[in-house]
């Protein structure tokens, strides 16, 4: 757990956004559902508030925040009742410009990102064919002078029409040329103000509100210099964008999971059944306390996580585990949540029944819980590889 002094900076973060997020409202959200629209008010004052560019170092006009720090403004977005996956992005796609770019690509991108002039959203590296293996994409970039050609597809990509950048991770070596399978993938920055028909975007309708979509690569040229690093090595750039992914996912699970303990707690508290309260019976009040237990346990696990990650020590097994277990903790104490409230919880009006959708995600995407067991099984357990 953070040090006492940290702690105040955190509560002094969680107090900032939470009261920005209660001026959107359940009523906010629920209309933007209702009406399939992307939360363009509340992205433009958290960004404007520098919220979104906290991980943006300040040479860039960025906050220059720890991963530890931008993982509370996502958690006291969901715990507000909230959806951060409408921003999320914008906090550590930009790591990978961050780290691999160039000081030209740095210089063109981030102050940009971090005034909010510029928005990058969108990270397009699943393809329907590939899932989870990620070494399989088809996508292919092959060179042709000072520019690359694009053709092929992505599936589950978000927010590509709120965005004016996105990244792109593409074949530039024929898989089978390949000795080391993890080669032969670039990263690309796509200026989706310019792509014009070159990209052809298929809205996919969801379970939630998360504007994703497939996509067609249709000869998109995409200049030389929007290459990022080195060609063939960008699997391992989007690898190391993984670790601040995992602990941002678990930060926004955990304030799911908060969200539901608190209207849990409350309403069992309140709520006047055969002259008692409710969460005076135990089939109702356990539920909900070991949802508060497991959902400590994870955020134990998300700090380890963070401070690792902030320090620059290797925290592959704790990103992952902290995902793993906020993921599971925040569905148990949503339907915990919805158990205690009972026929209440599928009216809209509570917001319970959203969040509750939007909560099953975590367990599936951005990657499957049984792949960190997988993960987990074979590098920090040594077991043989099942994948």
């Amino acid at each position: 757990m953070p040090m006492n002094s940290q702690l105040q900076d955190l509560n002094d973060i969680r107090n900032a956004v939470r009261d920005v997020c209660k001026k959107y409202d359940g009523n906010y959200w629920r209309s933007l559902e209702k009406e399939g629209k992307y939360p363009e008010e509340f992205v433009t004052e958290m960004t404007a508030l520098g919220w979104l560019s906290a991980l943006i170092p300040s040479e860039y006009g960025g906050g220059g925040m720890s991963v530890t720090e931008a993982s509370v403004i996502l958690e006291e977005i969901n715990r507000s009742g909230g959806d951060s996956a409408a921003c999320h992005a914008q906090m550590y796609i930009m790591g990978v410009i961050l780290r691999h770019g160039n000081s030209f690509q740095k210089q063109k991108y981030l102050p940009g990102i971090a005034a909010g002039d510029t928005r990058l959203q969108a990270f397009a590296v699943t393809e329907p064919d590939a899932g989870s293996e990620t070494t399989r994409i088809q996508t292919t970039a092959k060179r042709s002078g000072d520019k690359y050609i694009i053709n092929g597809q992505k599936i589950w990509i978000s927010r590509v029409a709120q965005s004016d950048l996105m990244l792109l991770l593409a074949r530039t070596t024929p898989y089978e040329e390949l000795e080391n399978k993890t080669e032969g993938l670039s990263v690309f920055v796509v200026d989706m103000r310019t792509a014009g028909t070159q990209i052809e975007v298929r809205p996919i309708d969801m379970t939630f509100n998360r504007h994703t979509n497939q996509l067609f690569f249709d000869n998109l040229e995409v200049p030389a210099e929007n290459l990022i690093g080195e060609e063939g090595k960008g699997f391992r750039y989007i690898i190391d964008s993984w670790n601040a992914e995992r602990i941002l996912i678990a930060a926004e699970a955990i304030g799911d999971a908060k969200f539901f303990i608190d209207k849990a707690s409350e309403y069992a508290s309140s709520r006047i059944v055969f002259g008692r309260p409710i969460g005076a019976n135990q089939g109702v009040q356990l539920p909900i306390a070991q949802a508060y237990a497991h959902t400590e346990a994870a955020d134990l696990m998300r700090f380890d996580a963070a401070g690792k990650f902030d320090r620059g020590e290797r925290c592959g097994a704790e990103a992952n585990m902290a995902k793993f277990l906020a993921a599971n903790a925040a569905w148990e104490a949503g339907n915990a949540c919805l158990n205690t409230f009972g026929g209440y919880g599928f009216a809209k009006e509570y917001d319970i029944e959203r969040k509750f959708r939007e909560t099953r995600l975590f367990i599936t995407a951005p990657v499957n819980n049984n792949l960190i067991l997988a993960y987990i099984g074979q590098n920090v357990l040594k077991m043989p590889r099942s994948y």
